[in-house]
């Protein structure tokens, strides 16, 4: 993990201008995008219906995943861990 972070910061620091838009791309995007990174941005509402409906649906998924690693509740009888364990 701390490799990770290391090369990050490492390719922030070496060049921190391919990390933000450019005045080209920062002119073509929405007011709430601006400066965010390179492109157009979404260009009508179906972009913004479309980007919250993935940013939901990871979030949900997020939840579900670190609920079921915490606490699985696989107690039922027929689990297929329970025929393992025995």
């Amino acid at each position: 993990m701390k490799y990770i972070f290391a090369i990050l910061l490492f390719l922030m620091v070496s060049s921190p201008t391919t990390l933000f838009a450019c005045d080209v791309c920062q002119k073509k995007q929405p007011e709430l995008l601006k400066g965010i990174t390179h492109g157009t941005g979404p260009q009508g509402n179906i972009d913004y219906i479309l980007i919250w409906s993935a940013v939901v649906i990871v979030a949900v998924t997020l939840f579900l995943s670190v609920k079921y690693l915490v606490k699985p509740d696989e107690s039922a009888a027929g689990h297929i861990k329970n025929i393992v364990i025995e």
